[in-house]
């Protein structure tokens, strides 16, 4: 079973710290929403199976779309696919788009999650990020989502922003926990290059980030987490039981997707990767010739093995120590067992009979430890 990635590039405006591929104009919705269509009536093979078990409409803004919109789209994914009965279908949405009608809307045409974009319930923090909601919306979008019957929802938050204080993180689990959100999502914040935030910082208009108190708020939320009945799944997502994001769980268990729109992303489950070029203007002039403007990489066996490292150690379940050695051999499993030795004595990683996985202090350090695991000789 694969998955199915939609990628709608457009946002009301631009977040200081968001590198995403997005345009601020909608000028081109129409078009952009056709070339879509096409590209998904166009796919040829590049993944054998059409069984399709995750639908994810990302950006951008897919909120911004209409439901007609996002129906044509849904449309023509069960004309060229076969979508399971019970498929998460999943909405990314922000909650200044987030109504009554709409939500009955998505309920109707068979979106059945929602990942909010919500980042902080903080009025300050929300302005210095340059949201398009206040914390006014950010309270009562999560309200009226329950209200229209919407169990399975997910919720973003950031941490470790320069206006943060840990009382504030606090008051946002807090939140978080009264309304009985069933799955969030927390990202500390990064400077990408080519951000506003990172041309503030660079012009001394803005502080930059302090990875000391990135890290004590990792805790805090840790410790929220745990005590509230979270599972920490993966590194940066958390859930109530059975609320895990099916979707996004595929792509650290490496199964096959495919990516629609432009910059999207597809993988073949095997050792190919494409992504569709990152130009609004191209991606629709490409397709309205009936041409797919991608690109296209074979992986190496070097790097199959470091991007399962990479992807398994930031999950609850570990390194699959039987995959392991059935996929790249018996001197590949016992290079990585000398690896997670030398970190077993200082409580950062435990091996079991099965796995190789990180302890709570272990994933403080998932990113160093990841890249010690690399296979680094050709």
């Amino acid at each position: 079973m694969a998955g199915i990635y939609i990628h709608i590039p457009f946002c009301k405006q631009a977040c200081n710290y968001c590198n995403f591929h997005f345009s601020v104009s909608l000028a081109n919705k129409e078009k952009i929403l056709r070339a879509i269509l096409k590209e998904i009536s166009l796919t040829n093979n590049f993944i054998e199976t059409k069984n399709v078990e995750t639908i994810y409409f990302g950006g951008g803004t897919p909120s911004l779309l209409s439901k007609d919109e996002l129906e044509l789209i849904l449309k023509e994914i069960n004309t060229s696919f076969i979508v399971a009965e019970n498929a998460e279908i999943s909405i990314e949405a922000n909650p200044d788009d987030i109504n009554k009608k709409v939500l009955q809307g998505w309920k109707e045409i068979g979106i059945n999650r929602l990942s909010v974009g919500l980042q902080s319930f903080d009025e300050a923090e929300l302005r210095w990020m340059n949201r398009a909601h206040n914390a006014t919306q950010s309270l009562q979008c999560i309200d009226e989502i329950q209200a229209a019957g919407f169990t399975n929802f997910s919720v973003d938050l950031i941490y470790g922003s320069p206006l943060q204080s840990n009382e504030n993180l606090i008051n946002n689990f807090n939140i978080i926990a009264q309304k009985k959100i069933p799955h969030i999502s927390c990202y500390a914040l990064t400077v990408e290059n080519g951000t506003l935030l990172n041309k503030q910082i660079k012009e001394h208009n803005s502080p930059d980030v302090d990875t000391e108190k990135q890290a004590e708020q990792f805790q805090i939320l840790l410790n929220l987490m745990e005590a509230n009945g979270y599972e920490q799944y993966e590194i940066s997502n958390f859930s109530k039981p059975n609320f895990r994001s099916k979707h996004n769980s595929s792509y650290w268990q490496g199964k096959p997707y495919f990516g629609f729109g432009p910059s999207a992303h597809s993988f073949d489950g095997i050792n190919k990767r494409r992504w569709n070029i990152a130009n609004n203007s191209l991606y629709i002039q490409s397709l309205q010739n009936e041409l797919i403007p991608y690109e296209e990489e074979v992986l190496t066996k070097k790097q199959e093995i470091n991007e399962y490292i990479m992807t398994s150690l930031r999950t609850i379940e570990g390194l699959d120590l039987q995959k392991v050695e059935k996929d790249f051999g018996d001197d590949e499993l016992k290079r990585i067992f000398s690896c997670a030795k030398k970190y077993v004595g200082g409580g950062k990683i435990i091996i079991s009979e099965s796995s190789i996985y990180l302890t709570k202090k272990g994933k403080f350090f998932a990113d160093g430890i990841a890249a010690d695991f690399f296979v680094t000789a050709d």
